[in-house]
């Protein structure tokens, strides 16, 4: 069985055309290496596990901020390149990128 994950795509409409919400995946890993680098706050999630529930969790532990208030529209789910299965959700809104934080972690 595949792994499993969930996440929020965070977009807004401007004149322009729509926005969309991407972070770029930290540490010595990702120094310097844009190709591949972003992707929506997503999260791994059990069997047992609400894959909604999971990716609000994802969203205000990456960004420090929890999801917006709106609808959120479920956009169905696809395999990515590392073999999981994702689920996504889009919902409308804006997000102060100044008063983002995203979470740490130690690494040996």
């Amino acid at each position: 069985m595949p792994r499993t994950s969930a996440g929020i795509l965070l977009y807004r409409l401007r004149p322009t055309g729509p926005e969309v919400l991407l972070g770029h995946m930290g540490g010595p890993f990702w120094m310097n290496k844009d190709d591949g680098g972003w992707s929506i706050p997503k999260g791994e999630h059990g069997p047992d596990e609400d894959p909604l529930a999971v990716a609000r969790r994802e969203f205000a532990e990456e960004l420090g901020a929890p999801v917006p208030a709106g609808d959120l529209l479920p956009l169905g789910t696809l395999r990515v390149t590392s073999g999981k299965v994702l689920a996504v959700w889009a919902v409308e809104g804006d997000l102060d990128a100044a008063a983002a934080r995203s979470n740490t972690f130690t690494m040996e």
